[in-house]
């Protein structure tokens, strides 16, 4: 489970490589109101409809009278058949709405999205459709989704809770016009937002009689011992110091080791802005003489052999490989989130136990800094205007159900006493307090289900409640995965960086498609450089003010308006 819908791309990675041993991330119990009040039948700008359709906000069934919605999702492939699922048929028992499903293979959501929006054939209610801020506002402004604002006011308590006390959450979702086209699935993840690590070998640390490094200076040595030293004991000169693959989440050797010099903001192939946020002023850091500073710390790196070469060109595939070869372990540290990528966390691997986390370094002028990556990204629910004022409300209010504590543990782990219980007495969840529920694992290994949603639609899984599910105490053992990268994550915190520019801006609807387009060109540019700078194929001295220089021809001063102008809407 990654973390807020902010890191998408980040998630699916995450996801894939931890699979079913962090699937029991959930939500904070939301309080709905039940008040026995009658409920206001007036939805945003229409008439008023039949005061006996609904129960009072916060009662069930939502409707008295059956209600059919037809709702657009993804068939996510471990789900067997969304009309005979568990969760669907209980959810539609307990509201009263029926869902008729309009389903697209996972894999293909975006392009019929995409499709179906321009072609104006779409449902009453987008479920899930990962819908981009430009998506939301764009799709807003011309009718096809309806302002939100209204509804959730009257008929959505639970969420407003949420936004009440996820300082973010009301931001992330409000457009520069001031509506809320969309609602989010939030899924809080501690070391999403700390995503930046750089993991080592307290093993060769031990062997060498080193101590963890705390500058860049120390980190350097360390690397020199990896690699002359011969920490792993066979007598060849095979380690490799540092590595990485901008394949991975946050695995660009840059990722980690810049933020001791300046903000670096990429934490996969597509990501960055590559810009800074000093006292509320947008700069692009990667012209910056702290760039160039970092950019020759690690040319030194390279050019001793210390980072491996493949760092710049191998997938995640090859980290995996790498990882895992048979004769002795090479790897001295990897820049990445997770150290699944290189070595599976299981009693079959034993070898991922020999690796910790570096806390962030200082750097030479004192800089000290961890990327953070908190905010909402992409949204999920849309209602278009194709819905009644009735279906409105009724798709309004199961959404509201939907961000319940009640609802996210059905939706995730089925029954209770089938996929989950409650906790017994004694059994400590992530934070050696007593645990509220725990995972009852399944009878064999299942690759797919039909007794619950996964992660299908909006939903709000708080770090409290994720917290709150009994693990092992030992960060090492088989199944404590997720403790260990809470802990781990846990060292980056003390150093959150203040010069992030927010990942949950909206860029107004007019700059969105142009922002795009420099956004693309400018990272593209910022990257190709960066490797060719640090494996020495441009020199950093001879050729820095040409770089700065071709700036200008991708209209740079156009790009950091755009963002800036964004940022003060705020």
């Amino acid at each position: 489970m990654g973390g807020v819908d902010k890191m998408k791309k980040w998630k699916k990675s995450y996801t894939g490589t931890l699979g079913a041993a962090l699937c029991f991330s959930l939500v904070l119990s939301a309080c709905s109101t039940d008040s026995g009040k009658p409920a206001d039948n007036i939805p945003s700008g229409g008439a008023p409809v039949a005061s006996d359709v609904f129960s009072p906000v916060g009662q069930f069934p939502i409707v008295n009278k059956p209600m059919t919605i037809k709702m657009f999702a993804p068939q996510l492939a471990v789900l067997e058949n969304m009309e005979t699922n568990s969760f669907t048929k209980y959810l539609q028992d307990k509201t009263n709405i029926q869902i008729k499903w309009d389903l697209v293979p996972d894999k293909a959501l975006n392009d019929r999205k995409q499709l179906m929006l321009a072609s104006g054939d779409y449902p009453e209610v987008i479920l899930q459709g990962s819908l981009t801020k430009e998506e939301q506002m764009k799709y807003g402004k011309q009718g096809v989704f309806i302002p939100l604002n209204d509804l959730i006011d009257k008929y959505m308590p639970n969420f407003k809770k949420a936004m009440a006390e996820l300082p973010y959450l009301k931001s992330s979702i409000t457009t520069p016009d001031g509506n809320i086209y969309a609602l989010p699935q939030v899924n809080e993840c501690y070391h999403c937002n700390y995503a930046q690590k750089m993991w080592i070998n307290q093993s060769w640390l031990d062997k060498l009689g080193l101590k963890m490094p705390t500058t860049t200076d120390e980190f350097y040595e360390v690397l020199k011992a990896f690699k002359e030293r011969d920490p792993n004991g066979n007598g060849k000169k095979d380690e490799i110091p540092l590595t990485g693959s901008d394949d991975m989440w946050a695995g660009n050797v840059a990722s980690f080791l810049m933020n001791a010099f300046i903000i670096d903001d990429q934490v996969d192939k597509d990501s960055g802005t590559f810009l800074q946020l000093k006292d509320g002023k947008v700069e692009l850091a990667a012209n910056k003489a702290e760039w160039k500073q970092g950019l020759l710390y690690l040319n030194k790196l390279y050019k001793e052999g210390l980072i491996d070469p493949a760092s710049f060109t191998q997938n995640s595939d090859a980290i995996q490989q790498l990882g895992n070869r048979q004769d002795a372990n090479v790897m001295g540290s990897i820049t990445t989130a997770l150290i699944s990528y290189a070595h599976s966390p299981d009693e079959k691997h034993p070898r991922h136990k020999e690796y910790v986390t570096v806390p962030p370094l200082k750097g030479p002028n004192g800089v000290q800094q961890a990327g953070y990556f908190a905010g909402v990204g992409n949204s999920q629910m849309a209602i278009t205007n194709k819905a009644t004022k009735e279906q409105q409300i009724a798709a309004i209010r199961m959404a509201d159900y939907l961000y319940t504590e009640e609802a996210i543990v059905l939706e995730e782990r089925g029954l209770e006493n089938k996929g989950w219980r409650k906790a017994k007495d004694g059994e400590l969840d992530m934070n050696g307090k007593q645990a509220k529920y725990a995972i009852i694992p399944d009878v064999e290994t299942k690759t797919t289900y039909n007794d619950r949603w996964d992660q299908l639609g909006p939903s709000l899984r708080t770090f409290q409640y994720r917290d709150s599910w009994a693990a092992s105490q030992d960060p090492l053992a088989e199944g404590a995965y997720e403790v260990r990268l809470k802990r781990e994550s846990a060292k980056y915190e003390p150093f959150q960086s203040k010069q992030n520019y927010p990942s949950s801006v909206f860029i107004a609807l007019e700059d969105a498609q142009v922002a795009a387009q420099l956004k693309t060109s400018i990272r593209d540019y910022v990257k190709s450089n960066m490797a060719q700078f640090i494996t020495g194929s441009k020199d950093i001295e001879k050729d820095w003010d040409s770089y700065v220089k071709g700036f200008d021809g991708l209209q740079l001063g156009k790009y950091i308006e755009i963002y800036q102008k964004a940022v003060a809407k705020k």
